[in-house]
């Protein structure tokens, strides 16, 4: 991933300001179910926007069922590496990952034993910094001050937790100097946050997110900066991170803009799953790019191309790699 294209895609998208969740996928008819091919995308908590953006790939797909066949749903999961190991067991044909976890995956690093030589990539979508939320009485000023606090680190299978384990090494820190190192969902680390359950959290999301925007308006709590020389070192080292800022105002009671650092979301998919499928799924959002950009708040700014390229570490399905011929986005 060149890093000028993802810093421009995050500083684009991040400016946005909140709307609609998108809708759930539509229904088949029962009379042409016996001609319809079921696709699964895995994707999140049902508050992140990992589950919106399955929502909205599903919903232009089954728009379209009747001419070509298929029925897309969506499946809520624990995330990036758990989308990765369930594609690779042939229990999902698609499944949303952060950009380091797809890198990881296909090269067998980090949370994997092996290289995941049958990852394809399908495409990239919105930009998703890293977000560091404390409660407002914690007195956090910085990631270092969470030492001998309570912080979730991210469910096991979340891209968020594998980023954790990277940052932890980049700040020379472990999980035992936390007071407590959680392990809750997405869904739920924001209620533990505003029931003193914890003192923060760390998150990869595409902003604006509800899930942010529940703890800060309903407790108060703040978004921290996530800089220093750790954070640079690991920038520079990682062909998948780069810079983001978080634009003040965003999220009530944090006026002021939160800088960090992030990744992209990618749709990443199995050799094995047939190339006309993979073709009519990315069809589907292209053609229909303009509905897909209004249906959550965080897409409005991308831009068709470049999510044929950043971000893809693993090698393009093939069906995928058709329909971006055809556009005449690659070669």
């Amino acid at each position: 991933m060149e890093k000028n294209f993802c810093r421009s895609r995050i500083g684009a998208a991040l400016s946005l300001a909140a709307g609609a969740a998108v809708a759930g996928a539509l229904l088949l008819p029962s009379t042409a179910m016996a001609q319809q091919k079921f696709v699964t995308i895995g994707t999140g908590g049902v508050t992140g926007v990992y589950y919106a953006v399955g929502g909205a790939i599903c919903r232009l797909v089954n728009k379209d069922r009747a001419k070509h066949g298929l029925r897309c749903s969506v499946e809520s999961t624990g995330g990036s590496v758990y989308n990765v190991n369930t594609i690779k067991a042939g229990e999902l044909d698609f499944g949303l990952s952060q950009s380091d976890v797809q890198y990881q995956g296909f090269k067998g690093t980090a949370s994997f034993k092996e290289p995941y030589a049958d990852m394809r990539a399908v495409m990239s979508v919105h930009p998703e910094p890293f977000t560091l939320v404390a409660r407002k009485e914690a007195g956090v000023k910085g990631f270092a001050d969470f030492k001998g606090k309570r912080l979730n680190v991210g469910n096991p299978g979340s891209g968020t937790r594998s980023a954790m384990e990277e940052l932890l090494g980049a700040m020379n820190m472990k999980i035992s100097d936390f007071a407590l190192a959680s392990e809750l969902k997405a869904d739920e680390h924001g209620a533990a946050l505003c029931d003193n359950k914890i003192d923060g959290f760390f998150y990869g999301v595409g902003h604006p997110s509800a899930n942010i925007q529940d703890p800060t308006t309903a407790c108060g709590a703040k978004l921290v900066s996530l800089t220093g020389p750790g954070i640079d070192a690991l920038v520079k080292k990682s062909p998948y991170y780069a810079y983001a800022t978080i634009p003040g105002g965003l999220y009530a009671g944090n006026p002021e803009p939160t800088k960090t650092y992030g990744v992209l979301a990618t749709i990443v998919s199995s050799a094995k799953v047939p190339a006309d499928t993979v073709y009519v799924i990315t069809k589907a959002v292209f053609e229909n790019f303009d509905e897909f950009k209004k249906l959550h708040p965080a897409f409005a700014n991308l831009d068709a191309k470049n999510m044929a390229v950043d971000g893809l570490s693993a090698p393009l399905h093939e069906g995928a790699a058709r329909y971006y011929k055809e556009k005449g986005w690659i070669k």
